[in-house]
């Protein structure tokens, strides 16, 4: 059978497929924030960090019998903590941000590594979230994410002038007397909420490229920021779209196959760019040819 014939007959395959369209609008959304303002890096750290987070929660359930905490609560919880305390000390103590970065993502490594090192018993759970396991989705879990989306979208339809202002040009938005480490703090908190959504559906290693990638190509298509982040979202869609379908004809793990799929997309789209500055480049030199003539 086709993977199009099994999603409508097993709930668990057309339930991931649900679980990635929600972690693309949020990545497309908050991706193109994350491009044009250029904290990927920063990104990746809060992704690395929430090990600690979801580690100390599968220690308290174990240990402690406190069965309503999960390791996406943990997550949750680390990715906001670690992205306030990694603004916060950047504009404080005006910090590079490299050096924050390295050390919120190794203390976090570092926290999450020792608590599962304590967490008794055999840690799937941990494992599913590090690598991602789409398939390994519930019912819960899909309306945190829906509920975390319309959280992500309602902020953004609130403060898009503002965050746009940050993103591009901050002194003049200081200028203007807008807020701009509140915003900060608010973007990266955001940034958070999405590494939360799309560990669900690549893992924490992976966060990134469905963090990035869509937003990136949705970049050179567009100018407009309303309008990568629309296009960043459809390619999010159809990335895990027919990243699933391929991981089930080849039997692959459906996180890493969407990663990869996006990673080749993306090194297409260079491609492309290439060929879109030659063909520029080969417009202006004729119009520079003519002036002289």
């Amino acid at each position: 059978m086709t993977f199009f014939q099994v999603l409508f007959e097993n709930p668990f395959l057309l339930m991931a497929l649900a679980a990635g369209f929600a972690a693309s609008f949020a990545s497309g959304i908050i991706g193109s924030f994350v491009v044009v303002k250029r904290i990927v890096s920063m990104s990746g750290s809060i992704a690395h960090s929430v090990l600690g987070g979801m580690g100390v929660c599968l220690w308290l359930r174990r240990t402690y019998g406190l069965d309503f905490l999960t390791p996406l609560q943990g997550a949750l919880a680390a990715g906001l903590l670690s992205a306030l305390l990694m603004g916060w000390i950047h504009l404080k103590y005006k910090e590079r941000e490299d050096t924050v970065i390295a050390a919120i993502w190794a203390t976090g490594m570092s926290i999450g590594v020792i608590f599962i090192a304590l967490t008794p018993g055999y840690n799937v759970e941990l494992t599913n979230f590090l690598f991602g396991n789409i398939l390994w989705v519930s019912h819960s879990d899909l309306i945190l994410l829906v509920s975390l989306d319309v959280l992500i979208a309602a902020a953004v339809a609130i403060f898009y002038r503002r965050f746009l202002a940050i993103c591009f040009d901050e002194t003049q938005a200081r200028l203007q007397k807008v807020p701009v480490h509140t915003l900060y703090l608010l973007l990266l908190c955001l940034v958070a909420i999405a590494v939360v959504l799309l560990i669900q559906v690549v893992g924490a290693i992976l966060v990134i490229t469905m963090l990035a990638i869509p937003a990136a190509i949705a970049g050179t298509f567009t100018s407009t920021l309303v309008r990568m982040m629309g296009i960043a979202i459809l390619l999010g869609v159809f990335f895990t779209l027919f990243g699933m379908c391929l991981s089930y004809e080849l039997n692959w793990p459906p996180g890493a196959t969407i990663s990869l799929v996006a990673a080749v997309f993306y090194v297409l789209s260079l491609f492309r760019k290439g060929r879109l500055k030659i063909t520029y480049c080969n417009s202006d030199s004729k119009s520079f040819s003519r002036l002289h003539e």
